[in-house]
Order: structure tokens, then sequence, then C-alpha cells
């Protein structure tokens, strides 16, 4: 359901002294009026139900739709405006806002803002289990393991080579010690998400019998040489990992240079030296994995945000949505 709140109407009534003006001087130059829109610059997701808007001048708020939200309050106007929902939500949930503001000119702006409500609730996970190979019906998949109960939404699933996330999750809650499988194909109309608690509601191939999510499409996403992040809505990252199929010079790619020195300041990838550099020698060497020998966290160690975190399962050792096997590729 669609709920509206809307300011008052107000009049403004300009007054006008005679002037000597040269003829065809543009009315808005002879009030020092502009003509030109504000500009929307941005918006957050504050705590407490709070939305924050930001324009290039002050503004008033003329009308704000949301949906779907069950009412909403100003708090403050200007270059910055700020309005107060009352959402029943579970944070990380979707909304839009379709919002009309209007400068002290009367120019008026109309933006329509998706985003997502405030979630606090993130719990403790990490990276656990990757596939990036695949061999039909074996599809790619990214293995989360939880350390902490909470709730998934708008967690995001970024990668080196997409600057969209790869995926986002909608509301969802948690326990501690939880598998959680991103499946990146969906092959069938069995393949579900299993948001509630039926674990068993994903009927696809490889569905874990843990809790299952399914990327739409069947395209290709990893590769050998790539990097992974969980980030929140405020851009921080969760865990990380960066893996080349090289282990030798610089990286091919410019966008796998960028990956890895933004995981590096984020704490999230430290290699060694003084200044850090991650080169292909400092990831994480994904040589000899294949579909079923999978790039697996060692689940008994504490996590150093490095390499040595990490093995290649042997043959036929790929375990989505259950612990990882202590069976380790030699090469």
């Amino acid at each position: 359901m669609k709920h509206t709140f809307v300011l008052r109407n107000f009049v403004l009534v300009l007054v006008f002294s005679a002037c000597a003006c040269s003829p065809g001087a543009a009315p808005e130059r002879i009030l020092g009026l502009s003509t030109e829109t504000p500009v929307f610059l941005g918006y957050r997701v504050l705590a407490g139900g709070i939305l924050e808007f930001r324009f290039s001048r002050p503004v008033s708020l003329r009308r704000i739709d949301f949906d779907p939200v069950s009412g909403a309050e100003l708090l403050d106007a200007g270059e910055l405006v700020r309005v107060r929902f009352d959402s029943a939500l579970p944070g990380g949930s979707r909304v839009s806002a379709d919002i009309l503001v209007e400068d002290e000119e009367g120019n008026t702006l109309e933006v329509l803002i998706p985003f997502r409500t405030r979630n606090d609730a993130l719990p403790v996970l990490v990276i656990n289990e990757i596939r990036t190979e695949y061999s039909n019906p074996r599809c790619e998949f990214i293995e989360l393991k939880t350390y902490t109960p909470g709730n998934l939404g708008a967690l995001k699933v970024m990668t080196a080579t997409q600057a969209e996330p790869m995926y986002e999750f909608n509301p969802v809650e948690v326990g501690a010690g939880e598998y959680i499988v991103l499946h990146l194909r969906k092959k069938d109309s069995a393949s579900l998400d299993e948001t509630g608690s039926d674990l068993e509601a994903s009927v696809g191939y490889e569905a874990s019998g843990a809790r299952d999510f399914w990327v739409p499409g069947d395209s290709k996403l990893l590769r050998k040489t790539g990097g992974l992040a969980l980030v929140d809505q405020d851009g921080a990252v969760l865990d990380g990992i960066v893996f080349s199929e090289i282990s030798t010079g610089w990286w091919e790619k410019e966008e796998m240079a960028r990956f890895a020195g933004f995981l590096n300041d984020a704490g999230a990838w430290l290699p060694a030296g003084d200044p850090p550099r991650i080169s292909p020698a400092e990831a994480f060497s994904s040589q000899g994995s294949t579909a079923t020998q999978t790039l697996c966290r060692d689940e008994a160690v504490s996590d150093s945000d490095g390499p040595g975190d990490w093995y290649i399962a042997a043959r036929s050792q790929a375990t989505p949505g259950r612990e990882n096997s202590a069976k380790r590729y030699t090469p």
C-alpha cells in the first residue's frame, strides 16, 4: 500500500517596484533568480528510521510518497532533507521514495529513490567455500558461514569484475553456525530461495539441505582469478578473498589490482610487506581447483585475512551447505 505525506501548500507573493531595465532582459536576471532546478546529490539511511536526502541548494519538501511504509514525519529541510518514517518492515527491506522538493525561487525537482531500510543486525559471517568452475550440471556457488545470529537484509556480495553487487540479500533471519549457499546459476523453477524456516523448500539440483539462494540467469560470474567481498549497506567490508590462477608477475586486468587494493584498504586481505602490495603472489592460489575441488576455508583456524586461511579440497570433496571436507588437494 502506498502512503503519502504532503506538506501544506504555500503562496509566494512578489512585490515589484519600478526600475530602469534594459529591453529584453530576462525576468530571472532582473530579480536575481535562477531557472536551474536543484540537483539531487544522494541519500543516507540512518538509524531510528531516518532517511536523509542531500541537494545542491536549500529546498523545502512539498511531497513524499513511500512504498511501502506506514507514515512519515519531516524533521529538517534545507540542503539536507531529513524524514523519519514509521516502518514495521524488517531491516534491509526494499522501499522506494518518490520525493518532490522546491527551492526558494520556485524551481521544483521530483526524484524516485529505491533504498533499503536500515539493518544494524547483520550476523558475523565469512565466505567459507567457493566453486569457480562450471561443469554441467554442477554450478558455481559461494558458501557463507555465520558465527552469530542476525538478519541478512541488505548484505551485498561483490566481485572483482562487476561494478554492481552480484547479489543483495532480502531480510532473512539466520542462526549461529548456519551454512548459506548462494548458487550462481538458476537452472530450473524448483530452485527456490529459502527465506523462512523450511530449508527443504528448494529441490533444485545441488540444493544443499542448508539455506539456499539462487542468482537468476545462466551466465559465468566467477573465474579462477577473481575476488569476493561481503559488504554492508554502509560499504564496510565484512569479509573478502583474492584468488589467482597465476602466482607471478602483476595482474593482467587492472580491475583485479583495484579490487585487491580495495580489500587491503578495508583490512579484509592483509599481505606481508611494507608497504603492503597485493600481487598474484599474495592472493590465494586457485591452481588445481575444479568443479569438485573447491576453494575452502580452514574452519579449524582463526581468520587471518590472508591466503593461509584457505586450501583446495581433494577431488569430489565439494561440500555446499556442510562443513568443509578435511581432505585436501595435493598437486
